[in-house]
């Protein structure tokens, strides 16, 4: 199941992003190593809900970015001090760039 985020405004979803809120990266993480040997080209890591709005994003990642994008997102979790989490996001990092070899 995709995590799903409920805001007020897009405006309210853009502050979360510029106060790099944690639920963000932890639900793309989350749903690349979910799935990081999927066949599909795409993956859906994130539905976030426009209530006043009434609109919803869906947030994707394409598969060929998925270790960049762990990339990017493991300075969150040093910064949340998940450690153990930062060891699996570097080993999926590591199993994605040997695959791609």
């Amino acid at each position: 199941m995709t995590p799903e985020l409920n805001v007020a405004t897009q405006d309210d979803f853009l502050e979360l992003v510029e106060q790099k809120d944690f639920r963000i990266p932890k639900a793309i993480v989350e749903s690349i190593l979910n799935n990081i040997d999927t066949k599909k080209k795409n993956i859906h890591v994130l539905t976030v809900n426009c209530e006043e709005e009434n609109t919803t994003f869906d947030i994707t990642v394409d598969t060929k970015f998925f270790a960049l994008t762990l990339e990017e997102n493991l300075p969150h979790y040093v910064q949340e001090e998940q450690y153990e989490d930062c060891q699996r996001i570097v080993n999926a990092i590591n199993q994605l760039k040997l695959k791609d070899n």
